[in-house]
């Protein structure tokens, strides 16, 4: 009970407004390198691609929720395919939740930017620590538990024993590993529809073309809007961040 009333109260202490982060230009590009070597090459987004795909799950899984659609559940292959099933009246609800797949990382990522922005990166931190803990609940697959988890541990023991000076700059790190996991996702999925035609039955755009009467130009556009907008605003507040 100790664990679990330790564990809470640092969750807790998150929801408190800080200095926004500041820094230059040496730090932030180390950090930026950083983030690029976990999520570009094959080797390393083998591994850190299966959290953005989980991120993309979760956003297909929230959107549904959002206009009263029922989620069966969620799974996620060793591959980063990912499979939402849910059940609720067909035309816009499910147009909804089949759209916020793969902008959903790059949006993260940008909240997360922007929450250290605003001196909020410790109550990012807690919020979501818990969200991972109720995205549990969705899960029906070995591997998509197993990348729940553990995402879930690690946002648990972040929250409990990121130094407070510290927390800014970890939510900071993470916003820019989803950020360009998201930009990394939209890229594959658009090379899919353009030189990988066999692979395009595993498209969200092809998906919610065949669901409705838009075509699959129109949904990557939306992708391509949603995720550019998230680039750009996070590109401005990385600037106003970045000291002179």
């Amino acid at each position: 009970m100790q664990i679990l009333d330790t564990w809470w109260q640092a969750v807790l202490q998150g929801f408190v407004q800080t200095d926004p982060l500041s820094f230059t230009m040496f730090p932030i590009l180390a950090i930026i390198t950083v983030c690029i070597l976990l999520t570009v090459p094959r080797a390393t987004w083998r591994y850190f691609g299966l959290y953005v795909t989980f991120v993309h799950e979760l956003g297909h899984a929230f959107a549904a929720l959002m206009t009263g659609r029922f989620v069966h559940g969620l799974k996620i292959g060793l591959d980063h395919s990912g499979e939402l099933v849910s059940s609720g009246k067909p035309g816009f609800s499910a147009a909804w939740s089949g759209f916020w797949g793969y902008p959903v990382p790059a949006l993260v990522g940008a909240m997360l930017i922007g929450s250290t922005y605003f001196g909020f990166g410790s109550a990012a931190l807690s919020v979501g620590a818990l969200i991972l803990l109720v995205s549990l609940i969705f899960l029906r697959n070995w591997v998509g538990i197993m990348v729940a988890l553990s995402s879930a541990a690690i946002a648990q023991l972040l929250v409990v024993f990121t130094p407070k000076y510290a927390i800014a700059w970890v939510v900071l790190s993470l916003g820019l590993m989803l950020l360009i996991g998201g930009v990394r996702d939209l890229f594959k999925v658009l090379g899919v529809h353009i030189s990988r035609r066999e692979l395009i039955a595993s498209s969200d755009a092809y998906l919610l073309a065949t669901r409705s009467w838009l075509p699959a130009w129109f949904w990557l556009l939306g992708f391509i809007v949603v995720v550019g907008a998230c680039v750009v605003v996070s590109t401005m507040m990385l600037a106003l961040m970045l000291q002179a």
